[in-house]
């Protein structure tokens, strides 16, 4: 029901807010009970996020709304490929260093578009143990900051389930979606979105990307280590 009234939105040209509440269910489909602390921005917004699964898309998108960057490789992956496509997820290469260009000026077309985007600058998936360095060339967009846009992170936990569900090592992403699904119960995927900041105030994409890993990694009470 939500896909056709999300494509009614878009051909009308209407912000659609189709694409948050399917995923946001999807969310609680996958057995996520989200949780959410502090108060996410709704326009004018890059979220900065530690990345643990796919899962992350859906749930995050269930209470931002924002459109999403994702490796390429996702897209391929079975139903959640077509999932983050909901939501005008980005997919970028990044080891395609011709075309770099170009996909900044995605990116900024579609911050300006609609109205937040989240990246994840660890660049991959982590074990949910520590948070993984700060890729600050994903920062690209923010270099230099667009006029009025804020930078807001967000620390994504998921509890005593971290270890089950997150998506580490050389595990093909149709058999991590595949385990997931199989897993019986439910988990709380805690949100944790953190003051934001102008990124004006910290000029550089690396200076971008360190202030947004220690807020982060305070929201989780772990030590602030060198990041970029």
């Amino acid at each position: 029901m939500a896909v056709p009234l999300h494509l009614l939105w878009r051909l009308l040209r209407l912000p659609s807010p189709w694409p948050r509440l399917f995923l946001g269910a999807m969310g609680r489909i996958i057995g996520a009970r989200r949780r959410v602390i502090g108060t996410p921005l709704r326009r004018d917004v890059v979220f900065l996020a530690n990345h643990l699964s796919w899962m992350d898309i859906p749930i995050l998108a269930g209470a931002n709304g924002s459109a999403f960057v994702a490796k390429a490789e996702l897209r391929d992956v079975p139903v959640v490929g077509w999932l983050c496509t909901l939501n005008r997820t980005l997919f970028v290469r990044r080891d395609d260093r011709m075309g770099i260009a170009a996909q900044i000026n995605q990116l900024r077309d579609a911050l300006a578009e609609t109205w937040s985007i989240t990246i994840f600058p660890e660049g991959t998936t982590g074990d949910g143990s520590e948070l993984l360095p700060f890729k600050a060339a994903l920062l690209a967009v923010l270099d230099p900051p667009p006029p009025g846009v804020l930078v807001q992170p967000v620390r994504v936990d998921y509890g005593a389930a971290t270890h089950e569900l997150a998506w580490v090592g050389d595990e093909p992403g149709a058999d991590h979606a595949k385990r997931v699904l199989r897993r019986a119960g439910h988990f709380t995927a805690t949100l944790h979105f953190c003051d934001p900041f102008d990124p004006h105030d910290f000029p550089g994409r690396k200076a971008i990307a360190a202030e947004a890993r220690a807020r982060i990694a305070a929201a989780g009470g772990d030590p602030v280590r060198a990041s970029v």
